[in-house]
């Protein structure tokens, strides 16, 4: 099981997949793990399974989280319940975000 990573080192493996595989989830237990994402141009993903949280590593831009939309910055720390559409829109090039999953399908109880 791998329990540490860098960002250097996630973004090493990461200028070497195809630009519709820009995230990596290097950390990993049980139902949980931990990557960066680094989309390129568009963010076209689509609704989770579980809870997640966001972690803005680097850049800047706009977050949209079911009918909510919000700037973000590094350092930013963003929730998404599992199941709602959400994408980040006009990011600058430098954008990456710490990503991490965990729970139950459906996501945890409120």
């Amino acid at each position: 099981m791998t329990w540490q990573s860098s960002k250097s080192a996630i973004e090493a493996i990461l200028a070497t997949q195809p630009v519709d595989q820009q995230f990596l989830y290097p950390i990993r237990h049980g139902k949980m793990r931990v990557g960066l994402y680094a989309p390129s141009g568009i963010d076209d993903q689509t609704p989770h399974d579980q809870d997640e949280l966001y972690i803005i590593a680097s850049g800047t831009g706009w977050f949209v989280n079911g009918e909510e939309r919000i700037a973000f910055a590094p350092h930013d720390v963003l929730f998404v319940k599992a199941g709602i559409a959400h994408r980040f829109e006009d990011f600058s090039d430098d954008f990456s975000t710490w990503v991490i999953f965990w729970g139950p399908k459906g996501g945890e109880l409120a």
